[in-house]
């Protein structure tokens, strides 16, 4: 009898042992939480670490496209997270590869160092880039929107010229022009020849929190975006007619899908209202809120910077497709 009480003792501290020891990785893991990246060569990322049903997760941005899950995720030891995303490749009809991306990050002080590598191509090599990342600031209360105050409105676009706008990256075309009062965008590629590579446009000015009006034609099968302070993309393209989903119309790309479709068809003229208070997002679209005084937990691909308490400009993609903007209008919020 004591050998029985003997033994189960001893199991049950094994098993509060063995239990102890798979926990406290998750409890102890000092990368917890939502980071911002900043990528070398330029470009932004987020990664949320997570704990889901007892065991490690994550979701990633990395420069461009959207927040997505990643395959895999864990502590090599105290210090160093290993995070894997894996993205099928088409080679040629009959062949696709599984290309892995691995990043690893150490934590130093209170800053993320980390590396992502993944296969050249070719198969010859592999590609490494640095980063570092910052714990996002704590995200603040949803503010009370009866009670903004806005500054004199400023007219982003005059219908004349590009006054006030200019190229983010000058060594891309520039697509945009002024048609009939319009800013409209134009990426031309020619029948024979090279790519032409064109650039998105940004404001000359930064801006903090504001309202942002305008009316934009998206013609069909076309793309385009609006970026608030650089960091948020409000997205613009034809999608009149499908399911909801954050990849559409008026919704912050990949994060907030809109409540509703408001589309009109395409090639029609469209009515934005955009608040952007305490990171915070307010979409009216076509007179309908779509998007309510919702948190916007990161950037969006494209962003400028993972610095969401910075001022940024608005910028305008102009190398997805053809779009025409009017009657830009913006409030800075006091």
């Amino acid at each position: 009898m004591k050998r029985t009480i003997t033994s189960l003792i001893l199991l049950i501290m094994a098993l509060n042992s063995f239990a102890n020891s798979t926990a406290q990785p998750l409890l102890a893991n000092p990368f917890m939480g939502m980071w911002g990246l900043d990528i070398e060569g330029g470009g932004a990322g987020w990664l949320n670490v997570h704990e889901d049903q007892g065991f490690l997760d994550a979701e990633l941005l990395w420069i461009g496209g959207s927040v997505v899950p990643v395959s895999n995720v864990y502590l090599l030891n105290d210090n160093t997270l290993r995070v894997t995303r894996t993205n099928q490749v088409k080679r040629s009809s009959d062949r696709s590869h599984t290309v892995t991306y691995t990043i690893e990050v150490k934590k130093v002080g209170d800053v993320l160092m980390g590396t992502m590598s993944s296969p050249n191509r070719a198969g010859n090599g592999v590609s490494i880039k640095n980063f570092t990342g910052k714990r996002m600031p704590p995200m603040p209360d949803t503010p009370d929107l009866s009670k903004l105050k806005y500054e004199k409105p400023i007219k982003l676009f005059n219908g004349k010229d590009l006054s006030g706008w200019e190229l983010m990256d000058p060594n891309k075309a520039n697509g945009f022009k002024v048609v009939d009062g319009t800013l409209t965008n134009d990426p031309v590629q020619p029948e024979d020849g090279e790519h032409i590579s064109y650039g998105n446009i940004r404001t000359v000015q930064d801006f903090g929190d504001f309202n942002l009006k305008l009316e934009v034609m998206v013609p069909e099968g076309n793309n385009s975006g609006v970026y608030l302070r650089g960091l948020y993309e409000i997205q613009v393209v034809d999608s009149y007619g499908k399911e909801l989903d954050s990849h559409n119309m008026g919704a912050l790309y990949s994060r907030i899908t809109p409540s509703e479709a408001a589309e009109k068809p395409a090639g029609e003229w469209q009515t934005f209202d955009i608040t952007l208070v305490d990171r915070h997002v307010t979409v009216i679209f076509n007179g309908k809120k779509i998007i309510d005084n919702q948190p916007a937990w990161g950037p969006t691909g494209g962003a400028m910077s993972s610095n969401v308490l910075s001022p940024g400009p608005i910028y305008l993609q102009g190398d997805h497709g053809n779009v025409a903007y009017r009657n830009i209008v913006l409030s800075p919020i006091k």
